[in-house]
């Protein structure tokens, strides 16, 4: 099994990459595309959701590369683009370039092939509140294959609790590390599906804090 961390030494671990000059945003989204490439068919609809975070920023990138590849891909942008964080707010002028829009709300009657969940990430310690938690209820409804960047949203990645009621994935793609709360027994343990991780060729620090 790999090492698990917690959130703060992850984030230690992406600070320093950042300052030496690593763009890892752009490679989280295209291991995101290449990862949801290799489980669709030609012209399976995607919805890519982006939240108000890097997180976000990570499923732009991913719904950009998967354009570029063809697939049919719409985001899903319900606290608009006006507080993204720099790296955020240039994978969604990034999109914008590529041709793509956004979308506010869900679409009276879409179903997507596959769901994108880049709302929240492992920056959530708080539960979902009501518009956030009933866009989630929603993509449950469906019952698409979610993949999850990071940790499925509405999943404490710190304590594996379920903050409100999480998105179901089918699968966890996690970056750089995995966050300790997927491996912890907590209520959010059987939203998370399988677990998968993309290291960004980052190496974390060797006295890992394992689970």
């Amino acid at each position: 099994m790999p090492s698990c961390y917690p959130v703060s030494r992850i984030r230690e671990t992406e600070r320093q990459a950042l300052a030496a000059g690593r763009q890892l945003m752009p490679l989280a989204g295209a291991a995101a595309a290449r990862f949801v490439a290799a489980r669709i068919a030609p012209g399976t609809p995607v919805l890519a959701l982006a939240g108000p975070g890097n997180n976000g920023g990570d499923a732009l990138v991913a719904a950009t590369v998967l354009r570029a590849m063809g697939h049919d891909v719409r985001v899903l942008l319900p606290a608009g683009p006006q507080k993204l964080p720099p790296d955020a707010a240039r994978a969604y002028d990034g999109w914008v370039a590529a041709g793509g829009g956004t979308l506010s709300a869900l679409e009276p009657g879409f179903v997507p092939g596959l769901v994108i969940d880049g709302l929240f990430g492992i920056g959530l310690n708080r539960p979902l509140g009501a518009d956030w938690q009933a866009l989630v209820d929603t993509v449950n409804r469906w019952g698409a294959p979610v993949l999850a960047l990071d940790v499925p949203s509405g999943v404490d990645a710190d304590t594996g609790v379920a903050l409100g009621r999480p998105i179901q994935a089918r699968w966890t793609l996690s970056f750089i590390a995995r966050a300790r709360g997927l491996e912890l027994p907590g209520s959010g343990a059987g939203a998370i599906g399988e677990r998968h991780l993309d290291t960004l060729d980052v190496v974390m620090p060797s006295e890992a804090d394992d689970v």
